[in-house]
């Protein structure tokens, strides 16, 4: 039922995706500058990866962070939509020329769409989110889908992989390039087996993944970062390197509730084409968006942005625990579930901290400021 997929070629994206042919664990050598991220994502226009990419520009503008660059991999979207709508990301936040775009994986190393129906007809329940796997494949331009605000128009991905600039840069700045894990990881994965000897060099990796001792989401017991590619997952989490996991027990408990919805969307003094987007985009059950009816009730998670949030202010964690985390791979209900162990875990398993509660005010305070602040972003030179 399973079979091993290639990743798409960024050569065979840039063939068909339009404005996409080149654009312009370990503390050893740490820099006392900014930190140095790459954001590994399963991007979209302003939901969860949007929005970090958005808060990441903001940051490196006042000089607290290094972005070197995005890798794409299909999760959310499919491979070929999460580049267009990245490079259109970065030319919104007038950052094309310092942030570039990298294509990777299109497909999980081996959870096919067969594998999946079969699973979810035997083993029901969860949100039925699937992600890519909701949508047909795009196979050339004409089947993606434009952003309100349309295209990209002259910003073009990178003609390096994914997976080669993740191996590139690590050993360019050993010891100091962080990786925001927030899709499928498969990028991550592919680079590390094809070039073992960057794990040393890789300063650490913060994911948004897994549902360790809460229910999943996708499926009753999996979380859809790590469903999509558990086989990933399973090798990245075992690989020598320092991790921290934002894992559902604590995306459950940090909601976006109609009072810090309008933080963003409606503040008359803070109105940008990020805070008109943020609108149109999220503001179905708070503005009545999309044919949903306006719920005074209505919250949703926020999930990808802790990652950054960490990065940035460890102390936002207010609760974590350190367990050895594993991934199921078997074809069955646990097909991508995460499990935390606290003792005896099993060979080959990488401690890790887990992080369960965050100082929501604090972190609200940050998400809102990143994302009204003004656009086009002005970087330092």
């Amino acid at each position: 039922m399973r079979r091993l997929f290639v990743a798409l070629s960024w050569a065979a994206v840039m063939a068909i995706v339009p404005n996409l042919a080149a654009c312009g664990g370990s503390d050893l050598n740490a820099s006392a500058g900014p930190p140095k991220v790459i954001i590994d994502s399963d991007y979209n226009t302003l939901s969860d990866d949007g929005q970090l990419g958005v808060m990441a520009a903001q940051l490196q503008a006042q000089g607290s962070l290094k972005v070197l660059g995005i890798t794409v991999v299909s999760g959310n979207q499919w491979l070929m939509q999460g580049v267009s709508d990245a490079l259109k990301s970065v030319e919104r936040l007038g950052v094309e020329n310092q942030i570039g775009v990298y294509a990777g994986a299109n497909y999980a190393l081996s959870h096919d769409y067969a594998t999946i129906q079969q699973e979810l007809k035997e083993f029901p329940g969860g949100d039925g989110y699937l992600g890519a796997w909701s949508t047909p494949e795009p196979k050339s331009a004409s089947d993606l889908v434009a952003p309100p605000d349309g295209f990209a128009t002259h910003t073009k991905v990178q003609s390096q992989s994914a997976k080669d600039f993740i191996v590139e840069s690590v050993k360019r700045y050993p010891g100091e390039v962080t990786i925001l894990a927030i899709g499928p990881l498969t990028n991550i994965a592919q680079a590390t087996s094809e070039h073992p000897e960057i794990v040393p060099l890789i300063k650490q990796i913060i994911y948004m993944g897994g549902a360790i001792d809460v229910p999943g989401n996708t499926t009753p017991t999996a979380e859809f970062n790590w469903w999509f590619d558990p086989e990933a997952a399973k090798t990245v989490l075992r690989l020598p390197i320092k991790q921290t996991v934002i894992p559902l027990d604590v995306t459950d408990t940090v909601q976006m509730d109609k009072a810090l919805y309008d933080r963003v969307a409606h503040d008359p003094t803070k109105q940008t084409i990020i805070t008109q987007l943020f609108k149109t985009l999220n503001g179905y059950g708070f503005d009545g968006k999309n044919g949903f009816e306006t719920n005074p009730n209505y919250t949703t998670n926020i999930w990808d942005t802790l990652t950054l949030a960490y990065l940035m202010h460890p102390s936002f964690a207010t609760q974590t625990v350190d367990e050895w985390v594993d991934v199921d791979t078997s074809f069955g209900a646990n097909d991508g579930k995460a499990t935390g162990y606290t003792s005896s875990p099993p060979a080959g398993l990488q401690k890790m901290t887990i992080v369960k509660r965050f100082d929501n005010p604090a972190f609200f305070d940050f998400y809102v400021d990143l994302l009204t602040r003004p656009v086009p972003v002005k970087l330092p030179d």
